[in-house]
This record gives structure tokens, sequence and C-alpha cells, in this order.
């Protein structure tokens, strides 16, 4: 870890709101598998290895297959994710790499046959929240838990 304290010790009352904002995603009815991907999706491609883990796992052990989960990254050539997960994923990569993609209304009008006006909004604070998680683990690289399954390398 880089900091001598954790970023909550440090910054208690912006982690209560981020943890508002998580229990908010939870809650809103979204399906917990589309949230699983589009938080591991978004996640690569920030490259915080400790978002990945902890999405990863919580994926899976929800019961995502771990096929969907390595192909992931090759999404759009797969044909194992459903039109609503595409446009989700779709949605993700536009909002997390802003610089190479736009939101184009092309793209928000694809996205919303797949997820009402609520939905929509729903998904882009998840998004939004997915992608301040991973620059908070980016700044701070929290260790990795520990696997006890394997030895350390």
């Amino acid at each position: 870890m880089r900091a001598s304290k954790p970023h909550p010790d440090l910054a208690p009352a912006a982690y209560q709101g981020l943890l508002q904002i998580y229990r908010y995603t939870r809650a809103c009815g979204l399906e917990p598998g589309l949230l699983h991907l589009v938080e591991l999706r978004a996640s690569q491609l920030n490259g915080c290895i400790y978002c990945m883990d902890m999405h990863a796992t919580e994926a899976l052990q929800d019961g995502e297959a771990p096929r969907r989960l390595h192909i992931l990254p090759g999404w759009r050539e797969a044909n194992l994710f459903t039109s609503r997960e595409r446009a989700a994923l779709a949605w993700t990569e536009a909002l997390t790499e802003l610089t190479r993609h736009q939101v184009s209304d092309e793209l928000y009008e694809a996205t919303r046959k797949h997820f009402s006006e609520q939905e929509l909004a729903d998904l882009t604070y998840a998004i939004t929240l997915i992608n301040a998680w991973n620059r908070l683990g980016v700044a701070f690289q929290p260790d990795l838990p520990l696997d006890k399954t394997k030895e350390p390398a």
C-alpha cells in the first residue's frame, strides 16, 4: 500500500459517500450479473488489479461462467453475451474511455433499446462509481487479498 493509512481512513466522509452510491446501485434493480460484467470490464480498461480481482471473484461466487469472464475483453467478437449485456458493455467502454470513444446520440439510442430511462441512469451511476473506485485502486494500490490456495509468487 502506498499511503501510511488506507484511503477510507484518510477521507472517511468521501468513502462513505461512495458506499452510499454503491448501496443504491445494488438496490436499483439492475441484474447483479450485469453489474459484475460492467464493473470487471471498466476495471480491465482502467488497469485496476485490485478491482479486477474483486469483481471476477464476486462474479464467480454469484454463479457467472468462468468462460465468459475469460473472454470479456473480446465481448464484441463472442456470442456468449446477451444483447442487453452488449449494450451495457458498449456504454461502459464509452464512459470509461471518454477520450477514445464518443458518447454519441447513436450509442445512446442503441443503449436505450435495452434499458429504460431509469435503468440507463442507474447503469451510468454504476459505471461512474466503478471508475471512481478504479482510480482509488490505481492511485493507492491496495494489496490483493491473499489466495490461501497457493503460495505467493
